[in-house]
């Protein structure tokens, strides 16, 4: 994904709420592919999703914040 207002690459926190807040499917593939293959990566995606989860409308921050405490629990 081609972040707007970032000049790097890689999952920072920025990049992984940019991921979240506007990527598409092949995005979010992306980055759950990205997620399999480094658990590093679940980090930045916890912290991010940390701060929306008092908004219960949030539910893409839901959803991600889910995936790391599956991920976690499964390991």
């Amino acid at each position: 994904m081609e972040h707007r207002h970032l000049n790097h690459h890689g999952y920072t926190a920025a990049a992984v709420d940019d991921i979240i807040s506007r990527g598409r499917w092949q995005d979010w593939a992306d980055l759950r592919a990205a997620a399999i293959k480094d658990a590093s990566i679940l980090d930045p995606i916890e912290r991010v999703c940390a701060r929306h989860l008092d908004d219960p409308y949030a539910q893409r921050y839901h959803f991600w914040m889910n995936h790391v405490r599956f991920k976690r629990t499964a390991a």
